[in-house]
C-alpha cells in the first residue's frame, strides 16, 4: 500500500477498485467452496430475479442501479449458462420477462446457507474494524448523490482560479476589451442593436461621464470580463446593471459572480437604493446568476432592446 500512502486521497477510486477486485476474487473462491458454478458479477441480477421470480430487464436495471445494456449482457451470459430463460414476451423488446430455469432455482436454494455464512463473516469483519465500512459506504453514496465528486472538484477548481481574478475599475486601455467581449456574446445569441453601439463605442461618454461605472475582471492581467453600472432615469431606479460579458475561455472561474457582486457593491457606494437589469431567458446561466445576486423579476419597464424579454430589480 506504499503507493496509496504516497499518493493519498486522489487515488481513492484506484484503491476502491483494488479492494473490489479482492472481494471479487474471494467471491469466486467462495462459490467454488460451496460447489456452485456461478460468476460473482451475476449476483445482483440473479438475486433480483430470484426474489421477484418474473421481472423485466428495465425493472432489474432500475432496481440494482445498473445500465440496461449491462443488465442485458449479464442476462445473455446467464441464459447461455442455463440459469435463466426468457419468460412472457411483450411488444416492447426491452420489457421481455426473464425467469429462473430449473438450474437457476437449484442454485438459488444452494446459496441460501452460503449467503448466511457470508453475512456472519462480514459482520465479524465489521466488529473487528475501527470504522464500519458498510455504514460509511451508505453515507458516501448519499453524499455523492447530493453532490458528485466531479461537481466537488469542479467547484474547488473554480474557487482556486477565482482567487486569481482581480476586479478593477475601467481605464481607457480597457476600451477595446469592453467592446470585444460584449460583441462576442451578443453576436453569439442575438444581433447587435443601436443602443449596443452607443455604449460600446463610447463608454466614457455614454457611461463614465454620466456618473456610471465600468468594472473589468482581469485574469493573469488579461481582461476576461466586464460589467457596467449605467446611470438611468427609468422609473425610480438609480442605475442599470448592464453590459456584463465574460470570455468563453475564462468561464468556470466565477467571474460573473465576482463582477456582479462588485457592481452591486459599487452601486451601494454610490448611494443607490434600487438597480435593475434587462436580459433574455435563453441565457439561463446569466438568469440564475442574477437570482443568486438577489434580483427579482419586474414588469412594465420600457426597453430599447429587441432581445429583452425579462427585467429584474435589486433593492439595496
Amino acid at each position: 500500500m506504499e503507493f496509496f500512502n504516497k499518493v493519498g486521497k486522489v487515488a481513492l477510486g484506484s484503491r476502491l477498485r483494488l479492494m473490489t477486485a479482492s472481494f471479487t476474487d474471494d467471491a469466486a473462491k467462495i462459490y467454488e467452496l460451496y460447489g456452485v458454478d456461478f460468476n460473482p458479477k451475476w449476483f445482483p441480477v440473479f438475486y433480483t430475479i430470484a426474489e421477484d421470480r418474473e421481472i423485466t430487464i428495465t425493472e432489474i436495471a432500475n432496481e440494482i442501479g445498473h445500465s440496461q445494456p449491462s443488465v442485458s449482457k449479464i442476462i445473455q451470459e446467464m441464459i447461455g449458462a442455463g440459469i435463466l430463460e426468457e419468460g412472457i414476451k411483450t411488444e416492447d423488446k426491452r420489457k421481455n420477462n426473464v425467469v429462473l430455469t430449473k438450474k437457476g432455482i437449484q442454485i438459488s436454494q444452494q446459496i441460501k446457507q452460503q449467503l448466511l455464512d457470508i453475512d456472519i463473516a462480514v459482520e465479524g469483519l465489521i466488529s473487528e474494524a475501527k470504522h464500519n465500512l458498510w455504514a460509511a459506504v451508505e453515507e458516501w453514496e448519499f453524499l455523492l448523490q447530493q453532490k458528485s465528486l466531479f461537481k466537488r472538484v469542479s467547484d474547488q477548481k473554480k474557487l482556486r482560479e477565482s482567487k486569481n481574478v482581480e476586479i478593477v475599475e475601467y481605464d481607457s486601455k480597457h476600451k477595446e476589451a469592453f467592446k470585444s467581449l460584449n460583441v462576442e456574446w451578443i453576436s453569439t445569441y442575438f444581433e447587435m442593436e443601436e443602443s449596443d453601439y452607443k455604449a460600446l463605442d463610447n463608454p466614457e461618454e455614454y457611461i463614465i461621464n454620466k456618473g456610471g461605472k465600468i468594472l473589468v475582471a482581469l485574469y493573469e492581467n488579461e481582461p476576461v470580463g466586464v460589467c457596467a453600472l449605467i446611470k438611468t432615469n427609468v422609473a425610480d431606479y438609480d442605475f442599470e446593471m448592464a453590459k456584463m460579458a465574460v470570455s468563453p475561455k475564462a468561464q468556470g472561474k466565477s467571474i460573473g459572480w465576482l463582477l456582479g457582486n462588485a457592481i452591486v457593491e459599487k452601486a451601494r457606494e454610490l448611494g443607490a437604493d434600487k438597480i435593475y437589469l434587462e436580459s433574455n431567458t435563453i441565457l439561463k446561466p446569466a438568469i440564475n446568476l442574477y437570482y443568486k445576486l438577489g434580483f427579482e423579476k419586474v414588469f412594465g419597464l420600457d426597453t430599447p432592446y429587441k432581445r429583452c424579454n425579462i427585467q429584474m430589480e435589486l433593492v439595496l
